[in-house]
């Protein structure tokens, strides 16, 4: 059969379990643990996790990370698919996150790109920065629980998602090109912020002074002179926070490329093309 998706066959459920999956489904949870089990059926834990895996084998659950199974949507066709929200499964997998970079881009119509991977920025401590799970890929990028600010709550499928809001995605971006699909890409991205109706210079201020980094500054104090309609004032009070020293427009791109002191900034890649 080499690594063809097993064609989904749900058996059937003993009381117990029917009780388990119509009280975790009522509740949209995503994802449902061994202490889940535990805690709402009063049992211990070892039990519990016989139960999950009674599931996995009738292809109601999938297994996920740390424990964790997914629920198999009741539509799908294989004990192996991807879930009817990637982004609902990242809040029960990742929290305390949000979602931000490319994925909040797309969300927010800053890019017309399309990207098979959701980025996560997660207060919770990783092993890796790339995972797979169920069939979904995550970037994770670890922040400090006081950096998850900027956020709006959207809801999909009567499930609260934390996103960043546009001049939060601004700034991520700007901060590592790398999650907003690469420098290029950051860089189309900004254009799209300033251009839209969307920006906010006082607020995206406010949020890059939040965080505090100083090539922030730079390549934000660069693209809003470029595309946005900031004042010389507004100018001044991103000039102040700079960093020393040169830093790249793409961290990743060429060593070569115009330097611009009054931003400190080495621009390696081309910027002609926005109007």
């Amino acid at each position: 059969m080499g690594n063809r998706a097993k064609t989904k066959e749900t058996r059937g459920l003993s009381v117990r379990e029917r009780l388990i999956l119509g009280q975790f489904m009522r509740k949209r949870r995503v994802t449902i643990t061994g202490p889940d089990v535990a805690n709402e059926l009063g049992i211990d834990r070892p039990h519990a996790n016989k139960i999950l895996m009674r599931l996995e084998r009738k292809g109601w659950v999938q297994r996920g990370k740390r424990g964790s199974y997914i629920f198999v949507p009741l539509s799908s066709l294989t004990a192996e698919t991807m879930p009817e929200d990637p982004w609902a499964l990242a809040m029960e997998l990742f929290s305390p996150c949000f979602i931000s970079g490319f994925t909040a881009a797309e969300h927010w119509d800053l890019t017309e790109q399309i990207f098979n991977t959701v980025v996560v920025f997660s207060a919770r401590s990783q092993r890796k920065s790339v995972q797979k799970v169920a069939n979904i890929t995550f970037r994770i990028h670890r922040v400090p629980e006081e950096e998850i600010f900027g956020t709006k709550k959207i809801w999909r499928n009567n499930i609260p998602i934390l996103m960043a809001d546009p001049h939060r995605t601004l700034i991520d971006v700007l901060d590592k090109p790398e999650l907003g699909g690469g420098g290029r890409h950051a860089l189309d991205i900004a254009h799209a912020y300033w251009k839209g109706g969307s920006a906010d210079p006082d607020r995206v201020l406010e949020y890059a002074a939040r965080l505090g980094r100083g090539v922030v500054f730079k390549r934000l104090g660069y693209t809003a002179e470029s595309w946005g309609s900031v004042s010389d004032d507004w100018l001044k009070a991103c000039r102040k926070r700079v960093s020393a020293g040169i830093s790249k427009l793409d961290p990743a791109g060429s060593d070569k490329g115009t330097i611009l002191t009054r931003w400190g900034l080495r621009i390696n890649v081309p910027v002609g093309e926005y109007a």
